[in-house]
């Protein structure tokens, strides 16, 4: 990266999350990067159609103009879809120390078989159960641990 790009990069990791307030969208890997030609912050959405996607641009404007990158544009990229790969593993730890929990890389095969073993965030118990594929967003399902008996959210895998 050149410097521009890192200076863009360091705050754009100061931008939260909305839905997850404790994750940056840099470490939540929505940030795709940075381009030089034409200058635009490139973002995908977890979702197309992510009910976030607005606030996530308008706090991503909000810093940009605040750092003085003001000309730099922002632009949507659907292709190829955003990945729970995407997030760093300081964004997993993020995810599960707020209560969510986050697919390990590389879950997505084993997520659409149904094998993969989900850990409780709370007590990190794998007997756990999915409850329902809608959670409290339309990237989460519901799941609640057998041991702890806490539900939680857990991003989807894709």
């Amino acid at each position: 990266m050149t410097g521009v790009e890192d200076r863009v990069m360091a705050v754009l990791g100061t931008v939260l999350d909305p839905e997850v307030p404790v994750v940056s969208v840099v470490d939540l890997g929505i940030v795709r990067g940075v381009r030089a030609d034409p200058p635009a912050v490139l973002l995908t959405p977890t979702y197309t159609g992510c009910p976030a996607t607005l606030a996530i641009e308008q706090a991503v404007r909000a810093a940009l103009d605040a750092a003085g990158f003001g000309s730099l544009r922002i632009e949507t990229v659907l292709s190829p879809p955003w990945t729970t790969d995407w997030i760093t593993d300081r964004g997993r730890q993020q995810l599960k120390d707020y209560g969510i929990a986050p697919p390990p890389k590389g879950a997505t095969a084993r997520s659409l078989k149904g094998t993969d073993l989900v850990e409780c965030p709370r007590c990190a118990s794998v007997d756990t159960r999915e409850i329902s594929r809608f959670g409290s967003t339309p990237c989460k399902a519901l799941w609640q641990c057998r041991a702890c008996h806490e539900p939680f959210d857990r991003f989807k895998c894709h």
